[in-house]
């Protein structure tokens, strides 16, 4: 049975030598110019280091460019897929069929992961983007399990699927809050919004908070709840599932590295001793609840249709 790749988003480059010690085999880093919802913003200078770290412990790293483009960014593609070209990332992570026609042109060797957050609901899609040449397709996150299996086994494409952490619910390509505040007469620095974590949205009727923040790409508003399924990846881990993403968006280091190490436990013995595996998966979890934020709650997201925003 073949063990599926874990997949991690560090907050930053220093996060990522103790994530390969956690157990994480991938991570996907960026800056906010061209990448939607990064955990940390990472420089030239930090993919390059973040690249050299990971090579070394024969770890894969990949950049997000899977913003939505407007006319006055396309130019600025091709130089910095010629700098990822240059220092050698294992793959750039694309929504916008402008990254993929650079690609083309400059870096034809490089490997595409599709990802559009939203679309990629059946296997149909997942291969059309596979024959133009995407390597693997990221599955939306409101699809359920057995959407995700059929998709598996029809796929021409590697798959990955989010297993933990938060999802976003609306974005606007507007500074809903910038402009809120400059209406105000108060200035605020976009660039900082995604790191003030206690800007939310309540619903009084539910009782939930719904985190917001601002970055170049707009305004997002996420889910009130965590995903976790670390007690439910057999059924993926059998069909087959490329890579298992946990999603450290607004989350510390320490969160996401504790996460890690229990997700490298688990992803270990459903693939080499599935019986043990289920013997210890529900306290997994328990140790999961244990460090979770009392304001996240933890909800299997769309994976069995439990959950209505």
């Amino acid at each position: 049975m073949k063990k599926p790749e874990l997949l991690v988003t560090p907050t930053s480059v220093n996060d990522i030598q103790e994530l390969i010690h956690a157990g994480a085999d991938a991570f996907i880093i960026g800056e906010q110019k061209f990448g939607l919802r990064l955990a940390g913003e990472f420089s030239r200078e930090d993919v390059k280091k973040a690249v050299e770290i990971a090579h070394a412990a024969g770890k894969k790293v990949y950049v997000a460019m899977n913003a939505i483009f407007h006319n006055e960014k396309v130019d600025a593609l091709a130089d910095y897929i010629a700098f990822l070209r240059d220092v050698k990332v294992d793959a750039i992570v694309f929504g916008d069929p402008a990254v993929l026609m650079t690609v083309r042109e400059v870096a034809p060797d490089m490997k595409l992961h599709w990802n559009t957050e939203t679309t990629a609901t059946n296997y149909y899609t997942c291969n059309y983007w596979g024959r133009k040449g995407a390597k693997r397709a990221v599955l939306a996150r409101e699809i359920n399990m057995d959407a995700i299996i059929e998709t598996k086994e029809n796929a021409e494409v590697e798959i990955e699927v989010q297993v933990h952490g938060m999802t976003c619910m609306f974005q606007s390509k507007r500074s809903l809050l910038g402009n809120y505040f400059e209406y105000q007469g108060k200035a605020m620095e976009i660039g900082n919004r995604r790191l003030e974590k206690d800007m939310f949205l309540y619903d009084k009727e539910r009782d939930n908070k719904y985190p917001i923040f601002e970055d170049e790409n707009g305004t997002h508003i996420m889910s009130p709840n965590d995903i976790c399924i670390i007690d439910e990846l057999q059924d993926m881990v059998k069909a087959g599932i490329d890579s298992f993403k946990i999603d450290g968006i607004l989350k510390s280091p320490e969160y996401i590295k504790e996460v890690t190490k229990l997700y490298r436990k688990a992803i270990d013995l459903c693939v080499e001793d599935p019986d043990q595996y289920e013997e210890v998966k529900d306290e997994l979890l328990k140790e999961i609840d244990a460090i979770q934020p009392k304001n996240r709650p933890l909800d299997t997201g769309f994976f069995f249709k439990e959950t209505v925003y």
